[in-house]
């Protein structure tokens, strides 16, 4: 069996473990800074929306001989203002501008075809209205509430609230910082983006739900005893899942990384780029989220329950006396001496003498010590005889 193999084995059985739990301040601290730089992005930069969400038209040049900044200086001259203009591969050049009347849009079609050598027919035009882009815009939103309400009712019906709670603030987590990404990096949002965020809310939330059926399965019943706490519990089920989430990752991340290179890439389809990108940031933070914010953040709160907080300080107290028995244990003779000497005192000049028997001590444990006889000489018989 290989290493990766051992350790699975020795996490799985607990006998090595990653505090996740334990180091949740750690883990806040991280996903804090990274919510805090999101959102300040997201309100400096701002999105780069397509124009599906905004209006407006865009032109697709196939085939075309002219660089970027050629077409972008044609289209401007028949604009008045700089389009946006990329290059998506394959030779295709992309422009995009605000809506426009259909005169202004043939005259472009026109500048465009004479400045790229390409027929005007083959140049193809997509027109959207602002209305139709606000209409979209809310049918993504909506679609993410949908989403979240439905997510809700199923863990809470599943689960628990509690739960429920915990991978609804991972998923909000991941969404953040995915769009504080794309604000960073200036991608544009396209619907293709909003089914890519989509599909990694649902793989984050599965990630999540593998890690909370182990914890729930490692708690039941766990009031009962008082061996192990509720947070120790449940980090052993999330090192007892660890190695799934990573498999689960690597082998998710590998086609989407193939989609990246060789779809956008290669093939220059723009869309599968939108798609790719929004899932691969989304398995990275999923796959994070899944074990270092939503188990932290359940134990946090179930610790808030008076069971669970009773439970821990039995645990607490149980180790405590264990390791005083531990201690005495180790050194019995010494322990009990200490223990009779402080119940019933010494004097340095004065043979010690128990004054009261002394009870919860038990006398199997004490090391008694031989030493000489120190009862006073008796005079010998004869010399008493004669005396008398």
């Amino acid at each position: 069996m290989g290493l990766f193999g051992n350790l699975s084995n020795r996490l799985y059985s607990g006998e090595a473990a990653f505090n996740f739990v334990g180091n949740r301040k750690r883990w806040y601290i991280i996903s804090s800074v990274l919510l805090i730089l999101s959102v300040g992005i997201l309100l400096i930069r701002g999105l780069n929306l397509g124009v599906e969400f905004q209006g407006g038209a865009v032109y697709t040049v196939p085939n075309a001989t002219c660089s970027v900044v050629d077409a972008r200086e044609a289209a401007a001259g028949v604009l008045g203002s700089s389009p946006t203009v990329t290059e998506t591969g394959a030779g295709l050049i992309r422009v995009q501008t605000e809506p426009l009347d259909q005169a202004t849009n043939l005259a472009v079609v026109q500048t465009l075809a004479t400045a790229c050598a390409v027929p005007a027919e083959s140049i193809g035009a997509q027109v959207v209205g602002p209305t139709w882009g606000a209409e979209i815009t809310s049918k993504a939103i909506q679609a993410l509430v949908v989403f979240l309400i439905l997510v809700t009712i199923f863990l809470s019906i599943y689960f628990e609230w509690r739960m429920a709670a915990a991978a609804l603030v991972a998923l909000v987590h991941d969404v953040v910082i995915t769009v504080g990404i794309y604000a960073l990096t200036g991608l544009q949002v396209t619907p293709a983006t909003v089914i890519g965020v989509l599909t990694i809310l649902g793989y984050s939330l599965y990630d999540t739900v593998v890690v909370f059926d182990k914890v729930k399965e490692d708690t039941r019943g766990i009031t009962a005893q008082s061996m192990v706490t509720y947070g120790e519990a449940a980090n052993l089920a999330v090192n007892q899942t660890l190695i799934r989430s990573i498999n689960t990752s690597i082998t998710s991340m590998l086609p989407v990384l193939a989609i990246i290179v060789v779809g956008a890439g290669i093939l220059g389809a723009g869309t599968l780029l939108d798609l790719a990108v929004a899932l691969a940031i989304g398995i990275a933070i999923g796959t994070y989220s899944s074990l270092f914010v939503a188990p932290p953040f359940l134990v946090q709160i179930k610790e808030k329950q008076p069971q669970i907080k009773s439970l821990g300080i039995r645990v607490m107290a149980r180790r405590a006396g264990n390791a005083r028995a531990g201690a005495a244990k180790a050194a019995p003779g010494v322990a009990v001496a200490e223990m009779v000497t402080e119940m019933i005192g010494t004097d340095e000049d004065e043979q010690v003498q128990p004054q009261k028997p002394v009870s919860g001590v038990n006398m199997a444990d004490v090391t008694i010590v031989e030493g000489p006889r120190t009862q006073p000489k008796r005079t010998p018989r004869a010399k008493r005889t004669k005396r008398d």
